[in-house]
């Protein structure tokens, strides 16, 4: 498979892989922007993308940014739906103690493309009976 991708502004790159087989791609900033402690903001990638009917596009955080400067995905992961054709915008958080600043092509993302079904929903009066049964946050210890 093959993602058409239109370059919005000089400054985009296209997505890329840092090794073969990554499942994820790194989206590059295209514009610069500093991030205060304790803020988010919202960062242009400069992309459009043409992801297939049956897929979806995932942006998630880099490890190395979360660890190392607490830069997060605000709605992590960010999805981007098939039919959407506009910018690819990276919501950034920091979490950190200090300012952090994003330049021009930095790495601030992966993206993860993946098959999604898209079952239909249906109301029902009552659902099958589980192990688990209403069991929710800390159910298992």
């Amino acid at each position: 498979m093959k993602i058409q991708v239109t370059l919005l502004r000089p400054e985009a790159r296209l997505p890329q892989r840092a090794h073969p087989g990554d499942g994820g791609a790194d989206l590059h900033a295209a514009e610069a922007v500093t991030i205060p402690p304790g803020e988010r903001r919202d960062v242009g990638t400069g992309l459009a993308l043409s992801i297939p009917e049956g897929y979806a596009g995932f942006v998630q955080a880099r490890s190395g940014l979360a660890f190392r400067h607490g830069i997060m995905i605000t709605n992590a992961p960010g999805l981007i739906d098939s039919g959407y054709r506009g910018e690819v915008r990276v919501s950034l958080f920091n979490s950190g103690s200090d300012p952090f600043c994003v330049a021009v092509g930095d790495r601030i993302a992966q993206f993860v493309v993946q098959a999604v079904e898209t079952p239909g929903f249906e109301a029902a009066p009552h659902l099958d009976s589980t192990s688990r049964g209403e069991g929710g946050f800390g159910s298992t210890g």
